[in-house]
């Protein structure tokens, strides 16, 4: 027979759930503090932290087992997702046209959708959670992965606004360089398990656990470093390149003009041809689309001009531009300009497409056709295309949100020898207004500079245009939807006798294998978790 309810039970599930909804927001407000656009590291830590403790085991709990972790893990991903993403329903409704109640279900519902891998974990924690306080807090941080991953890769993956960006700038950032941002993600779970299962019993065994942690990470960083330098043994040093100058052009053309022939398309044209010409840096950057038209629709002479000016072997450029034709398919593409490529021409075309603006997904066509937006179906450029050669350089284009995809960025790392000094992002975020999604976007891009101490060059339409370090440091920054030309200079890193390892332990073992060795981490410690517990259940004693 099933026991009754509590009277109370009702009252504490409903607690649970806006404790579970605050926690949600206030994470989605640790990846970029509305008004300063910061990552609060520490917001993120008390985020998960509540979640830990909604969820602990051994807690007096309305709903009993896995649903428990499922309704309150969904809830709080929900509430973290949609107060990150919340600026997708600009680009529906402000420039897609959609219906302002469609446009908000659209993003309520992908955001449900996406925390259902959230609620599936956290099912699986409540259901598997064994009473040991250590073994409980890294199924957390293991079933949290496992989501993380989930997110990121399945259906093409939208990780945009993981646990682990808020981290940029706070003490775990040291661990990118060889965990990436969903090591981070990992880690911050584990310690919010930790904290809430700790007692002042425990306290006296901190310090020895500290210490075993600590040397642990010790041995794990000393032999990814060896890993690291096999591959350097026998690759000659060679002494730095000088830093190249840097003009990143930032055109600010309204999103609801920039395709419009008689207002943002000529405009376009106008500004970003005499900026190219004009510019007097080593290395010249327009942003993605910064030529909104195919070359053969444009007047006669306009890019052969550009191109020449470019040919006389001082400087280089890369422009965003369509590219193709009906007969081939058509690519979100960058021209490479230099001396060089006259005889080589260069292009990077886009492979990491988004939907339902690059790409219709099945059976969602109906979806697109109720919005106004300029764009279609894009062929996908190939994964780890070839850097663009320039000055001593390897510089390696990616467009858009392609640098939300590290492992796609490692798999030019391959070869040391041939891995990227340099990382340039192209992006047009004037799709989201002036909004927190400008501030997410550059922390993005400054994790990715940590995780493989690269800089990372920044030109876009209307924010952020910036220049950040191979620390993850912004060292220049253009004004926000603002018109102008960023001037800065650049130095890459790699295969230079000032620069230590050439590639990072990230590097090394997500250019061979991907994701797939946090996937099996992850996928382990839940499969030891269950074992043990089907063990216990057998043999209670």
């Amino acid at each position: 027979m099933k026991a009754p309810a509590s009277p109370s039970a009702a009252p504490r599930l409903a607690l649970q759930l806006v404790l579970a909804v605050a926690a949600g927001l206030a994470q989605a407000a640790s990846l970029a503090w509305p008004g300063t656009g910061q990552p609060l590291w520490w917001l993120q830590l008390v985020s998960m932290t509540v979640l830990a403790w909604l969820v602990r085991p051994g807690g007096v709990h309305p709903v009993p087992g896995w649903r428990r972790g499922a309704l309150l893990g969904g809830v709080f991903a929900t509430a973290w997702l949609v107060g990150t993403f919340w600026w997708l329903f600009i680009s529906m409704h402000t420039y897609g046209g959609l219906a302002a109640p469609l446009a908000a279900a659209a993003v309520l519902g992908l955001a449900a959708f996406l925390a259902s891998y959230y609620a599936i974990g956290l099912g699986l924690f409540c259901h598997l959670a064994p009473t040991h306080k250590a073994l409980a807090a890294i199924l957390f941080g293991a079933v949290w992965l496992l989501a993380e991953l989930a997110r990121g890769t399945l259906w093409t993956g939208f990780p945009w606004g993981a646990g682990g960006y808020a981290h940029v700038d706070g003490p775990l950032a040291v661990l990118a360089r060889s965990v990436g941002v969903y090591g981070l993600g990992a880690v911050a779970a584990v310690l919010a398990m930790g904290v809430v299962q700790l007692r002042a019993a425990d306290l006296r065994l901190v310090r020895t656990w500290a210490a075993l942690l600590a040397l642990a990470a010790v041995l794990a960083g000393a032999a990814l470093q060896r890993m690291c330098a096999v591959e350097l043994c026998h690759t000659p040093m060679r002494p730095p390149a000088p830093a190249l100058t840097l003009e990143l052009l930032q055109g600010n053309i309204p999103q609801d003009e920039k395709f419009q022939p008689g207002s943002g398309v000529p405009q376009a044209l106008h500004w970003y041809a005499e900026a190219l010409r004009n510019a007097e840096a080593d290395l010249v950057v327009a942003p993605e689309t910064a030529i909104p038209l195919l070359p053969q629709q444009l007047l006669p002479g306009y890019l052969e001009g550009i191109q020449q000016h470019y040919a006389q072997g001082r400087q280089a450029a890369l422009v965003g531009i369509p590219l193709g034709d009906d007969a081939v398919g058509y690519t979100n593409s960058v021209l490479g300009m230099s001396a060089a490529t006259q005889a080589a021409p260069y292009r990077y075309d886009k492979h990491h497409l988004v939907p339902f603006g690059e790409f219709i997904p099945p059976f969602f066509k109906w979806f697109t056709a109720m919005m106004n937006i300029p764009l279609g179906d894009f062929n996908r450029g190939a994964v780890g295309q070839a850097s663009f050669a320039w000055a001593g350089q390897r510089i390696a284009p990616n467009i858009c949100y392609e640098d939300l995809f590290g492992e796609e960025l490692g798999a030019r790392f391959v070869d040391p020898a041939q891995a990227p000094t340099v990382f340039v992002n192209f992006s047009n975020i004037g799709w989201f207004g002036n909004t927190v999604a400008i501030d997410q976007h550059l922390h993005i891009s400054r994790m990715r500079a940590l995780e493989f101490e690269r800089p990372m060059v920044r030109a876009t339409n209307t924010g952020a245009t910036a220049v950040i370090d191979h620390r993850g440091a912004v060292t220049h920054q253009l004004q926000r939807h603002t018109r102008g030309v960023l001037r800065g200079e650049v130095q890459g890193r790699g295969l230079n006798a000032d620069s230590g390892w050439a590639i990072t332990p990230y590097a090394w073992w997500v250019s061979r294998w991907g994701l797939w060795p946090l996937w099996f981490l992850g996928a382990a410690v839940v499969a030891a978790c269950a074992v043990g517990r089907r063990v216990h259940a057998r043999h209670p004693g």
